[in-house]
């Protein structure tokens, strides 16, 4: 009991109280999202003071608002953009950016790429809800063949994204995906990928009930969430290719794939130069800490 009530007033403090009730709908998986990641972010004993989240432009990214840590709210698809720079600025401070499938892999997807390409150290948390939410319930990179989005009345033909995939092919050293019915696999996700060095890339099945669910006749929420549970395989290790997901009709492969290391970006840059530049070489150590 005590130590629920201390998880209470932990997760508490690290909310804007003030802010709430929330923007989303009933039954969206955002909110168990943010729960828990605060709740990674506390077992974890990562010092929030050292945190800084960075977020685009639609439902997900709406997250960084109600964090009662350093937030940032970019324009759309710029989350990792900032992320890379705030990293690289003050290499100090744990960065995470948090959006939608819309946000980061269709209006920022190249940004995905290269800052997984470049191993930059920060990790990526993507809510994947196979559409465009805030904006109207187009139809994104994500979204499964014959579903409908408004920009895709008679149903999407086109193959949508394997994003762990991606994110291995780029060379991400951390790779899961889980649902938002997988609450405690996903924390504990969340908690490692926290003491990862180098780009962590955590994507999230859930549920956009009132635009992708109602429009395609899906059911609710919870019809959702039982989805979820009855058509998920966890397959940890399992290989990126195995993870597709085109239709309704595929099981939902689920776990993590990828945990491997390689040098980050700051590293790469440090031992470059230093073999190159000797002793004319300064490491950048972050505001107020270099000495030139």
């Amino acid at each position: 009991m005590t130590q629920t009530l201390e998880l209470k007033d932990k997760m508490e403090g690290l909310l804007r109280t003030n802010r709430l009730p929330h923007v989303w709908c009933s039954g969206c998986g955002i909110g168990i999202v943010l729960n828990s990641f605060l709740r990674a972010l506390i077992a974890s004993e990562t010092d929030e003071n050292k945190v800084a989240v960075s977020c685009g432009i639609g439902c997900t990214a709406r997250i960084s608002g109600y964090m009662n840590i350093d937030g940032f709210h970019m324009t759309h698809g710029r989350a990792l953009a900032f992320a890379t720079g705030l990293k690289l600025a003050n290499p100090a401070l744990k960065t995470v950016a948090i959006g939608g499938d819309g946000d980061m892999i269709a209006i920022g997807g190249n940004h995905f790429i290269h800052a997984a390409r470049r191993n930059i150290d920060m990790l990526v948390i993507c809510v994947n809800n196979f559409n465009y939410g805030m904006t109207g319930g187009q139809a994104a990179p994500t979204t499964t063949k014959e579903s409908c989005g408004t920009t895709a009345p008679y149903g999407s033909f086109e193959n949508p994204f394997n994003l762990p995939f991606i994110a291995d092919a780029c060379g991400a050293v951390y790779v899961a995906r889980w649902t938002a019915f997988h609450v405690r696999q996903l924390q504990l996700s969340i908690q490692e990928a926290l003491k990862k060095k180098g780009f962590s890339f955590i994507e999230i099945f859930s549920q956009c009930t009132e635009l992708f669910l109602r429009k395609n006749k899906y059911g609710a929420g919870l019809d959702e969430m039982k989805f979820f549970k009855q058509n998920s395989v966890i397959k940890n290790g399992a290989d990126t290719r195995e993870a597709e997901f085109n239709s309704r009709n595929d099981k939902i492969v689920v776990g993590k794939f990828v945990d491997r290391e390689r040098p980050d970006f700051k590293e790469s840059m440090d031992g470059y130069f230093g073999k190159v530049l000797k002793d004319k070489f300064i490491r950048y150590e972050g505001p107020l800490q270099t000495k030139i």
